[in-house]
């Protein structure tokens, strides 16, 4: 943290510009090493100044430099940022030429981890930007541009404070037992109290699926006997010859995928391996792979062929897929008739666009997706902080059944500090260091 640290902070290559990232005490008094123009300690802050880096006396490139200081910045520490013309050769040497005078190359994602560790933003926050730079749809923009506001640090922070409240009354009760009744404070303030904090975790925790469908799409598996249309369907979809298509039987042995917008939200769609009973090995095998992407599918589309009679195998294929992810698509409509069935289907083919545009549509209101982009998306959207709010729920719920079991008092106070801990860990008010690596880790060099 006392180092000095620099990175490019744009794609490396042909370009416009590039900019050279700087961030620590010293960024101002190294640029100004290879750095001729407007004198640098006597700007103003959040100002853009011209001049030319040059190697000793060789001119390297005419420059924009920005000039941001303490603590007004990213990272609360004083900023320089050198807007250079792209390009690979002169984006290195001015690199090359402030780590030799005094900066150190940045580590992944070390300015946002400098402004975690230096209080300007917390966990949930920096995680947001890493979510936002890597964001494929326009839902998951908005989600981290949400996150990054503080909406969801601020629904937490509450919950945080009403258990404080509560450990309050806790302490009070084991320092001063005369001035309270046990049985009071657990009718009164404790067991509805936590009830209501058990409520309000646990709604966080039921739209934390909205969060995941955002950030890592939904996944709709297309499945169906052999000879459906199945790879047709998603070449459809995809408007393109991703799949192989034939007359053969078993053509598709493996899973084929391929992803779309749709609503703001990533589509990816899965042609599986027809699904029949086989001796083939390599064809059995892409059967049960088949079978595995059902159950973990967020949709499956289960496609039958309008021109022959439904079996015995689709009707139990059928009912094992759960009617909530469950759509019936009834291909080759442009064929005679000979199928019968009694549940809801979309009728279509894989010649015109109408049955594709029915499907896409009972997919958004499958998911109610029209509902999910709203002003206040404060949904987790990875599973680190899945993770530590089932915790905190489980604890509260220890709580409860301690409190039932007539338990301590003070025993019960461990369950409900574990939960407000694990909550901390959530917006980083509590966290380890190895756990902060891991996570910045995964950042780009230049952010």
């Amino acid at each position: 943290m006392n180092d000095t640290i620099c990175a490019i902070s744009t794609s490396l290559g042909v370009g416009a510009i590039s900019i050279v990232r700087l961030s620590g005490k010293d960024a101002i008094k190294i640029v100004k090493k290879i750095y001729k123009g407007t004198d640098l300690d006597k700007v103003d802050s959040h100002t853009i100044n011209y001049g030319h880096i040059y190697d000793k006396n060789e001119l390297i490139d005419e420059v924009l430099v920005s000039v941001m200081k303490s603590p007004k910045t990213y990272t609360t520490e004083d900023i320089v940022e050198i807007n250079s013309h792209g390009g690979i050769n002169t984006t290195n040497k001015i690199l090359e030429l402030l780590l030799e005078n005094g900066c150190r190359l940045a580590e992944p994602g070390e300015f946002t981890k400098r402004a975690f560790l230096n209080g300007r933003i917390d966990l949930v926050e920096a995680e947001s930007v890493n979510d936002l730079i890597n964001a494929k749809t326009d839902a998951a923009r908005k989600l981290a541009l949400n996150n990054m506001g503080g909406n969801l640090t601020k629904k937490i922070e509450g919950i945080r404070n009403k258990i404080v409240e509560l450990m309050a009354n806790i302490e009070v009760n084991i320092d001063y037992p005369e001035y309270e009744d046990i049985l009071v404070i657990k009718e009164r303030d404790l067991i509805p109290k936590l009830k209501e904090i058990k409520s309000e975790l646990q709604d966080i925790l039921t739209l934390s699926k909205n969060g995941k469908l955002i950030k890592e799409g939904i996944n709709v598996a297309i499945v169906g006997k052999p000879n459906v249309g199945k790879s047709s369907l998603l070449n459809k979809f995809l408007d393109e010859d991703k799949a192989i298509v034939t007359d053969i039987a078993g053509t598709t042995r493996d899973i084929v995928e391929g992803s779309i917008s749709l609503n703001g939200f990533q589509i990816n769609f899965i042609d599986t391996a027809g699904i029949r009973e086989t001796k083939d090995v390599v064809e059995k095998i892409g059967v049960e792979k088949s079978l595995e992407t059902i159950k973990n599918a967020d949709i499956v589309i289960l496609v039958l062929n309008n021109n022959a009679k439904v079996s015995d195998y689709e009707k139990d294929l059928m009912e094992s897929i759960h009617p909530y992810k469950r759509i019936i698509y009834v291909n080759k409509s442009d064929l005679p008739t000979k199928i019968s069935l009694d549940n809801y289907y979309i009728l279509g083919n894989t010649i015109d666009d109408e049955g594709i545009n029915k499907l896409k549509k009972e997919i958004i209101k499958k998911l109610e997706l029209d509902t999910i982009i709203t002003k206040d998306m404060s949904y987790m959207s990875n599973i680190r902080q899945i993770d530590l709010l089932k915790k905190a729920i489980k604890s509260i719920v220890n709580a409860l059944n301690n409190l039932d079991a007539g338990m301590p008092i003070d025993i019960v106070e461990i369950d409900i500090t574990n939960s407000f801990n694990f909550l901390g860990e959530i917006i980083g008010d509590v966290y380890h260091d190895k756990l902060v690596d891991t996570i910045f880790a995964n950042f780009c060099v230049g952010k």
